[in-house]
């Protein structure tokens, strides 16, 4: 359980609250990296925004997936969830990384087939770069539906989700029942979320622990939190540095 103070982490940050962020929390030189883009795989055409090396040998792949009424454009915004995707942003160019958002089809096969596809193509242009999916509310089901899927798993190195809620078939997918396969996970959730109830993410996180104690999940719970704190509040570069790891111990056992 974190503490989400709204004075201080809301106030503090923007000049405008929840719409801009203070100039000192953003640095916008990030987006001359910045390109829009097209992939074009079989029956589907996905376009999407790309900052750092998007062209071919990125260090680190990360895709985030918007929510129901968002768009490509929204995961890029500097101003807004205190800055948080900004600095995102800075964190892959600094790495010799790639940050993508893309916009896809619905929330379920046909979007989960789009980021697939994404993944491959970032597979193939990068090759070795951990690819990593974030995903805010509705986006959860597309990113539950890549890990459900042995081919989709393959490609990803963990999944990052915020605002989520629970999804039982995950539990009795290849992905969770073969230990090999495991994909880390890191669920954050506001305890006020109206959206998605605290409880049912609890319970997801339980149930998975309970099937599999050594399962790599972590659940952070922003307390007085709502549906979009997580997005403002998560240290991106804590999650992936701990996915990682894990994925670095996995290597060398």
């Amino acid at each position: 359980m974190i503490e989400f103070d709204e004075e201080r982490d809301i106030n503090g940050r923007d000049e405008i609250p929840l719409k801009k962020a203070w100039d000192k929390m953003v640095d916008l030189e990030v987006n001359q990296y910045k390109q829009d883009l097209v992939l074009n795989a079989g029956r589907d055409s996905t376009q999407y925004l790309a900052v750092g090396k998007a062209d071919g040998g990125a260090k680190i792949v990360v895709i985030f997936l918007h929510g129901w009424h968002g768009d490509r454009t929204l995961a890029m915004e500097d101003l807004r969830f205190g800055g948080n995707f900004n600095r995102l942003k800075n964190l892959m160019v600094l790495n010799g990384g790639v940050y993508v958002s893309p916009d896809f089809k619905g929330f379920f096969n046909r979007a989960a087939r789009q980021i697939t596809a994404l993944m491959k193509h970032f597979a193939a242009n990068s090759p070795g770069a951990p690819i990593f999916v974030g995903c805010a509310s509705s986006s959860c089901k597309t990113t539950y539906l890549l890990l459900e899927n042995p081919e989709s798993a393959a490609l990803m190195s963990g999944a990052v989700m915020f605002g989520s809620g629970r999804y039982e078939p995950f539990l009795e997918s290849p992905t969770f029942k073969g230990r090999d396969k495991w994909v880390p996970i890191y669920l954050g959730h506001g305890s006020d979320d109206k959206t998605n109830d605290w409880v049912t993410v609890e319970l997801q996180f339980r149930a998975i622990k309970k099937a599999a104690p050594d399962y790599p999940i972590r659940y952070d719970l922003f307390m007085g939190g709502v549906h979009g704190t997580p997005i403002r509040m998560s240290d991106w570069r804590l999650v992936l540095n701990w996915m990682l790891e894990w994925q670095e111990n996995k290597r060398q056992s």
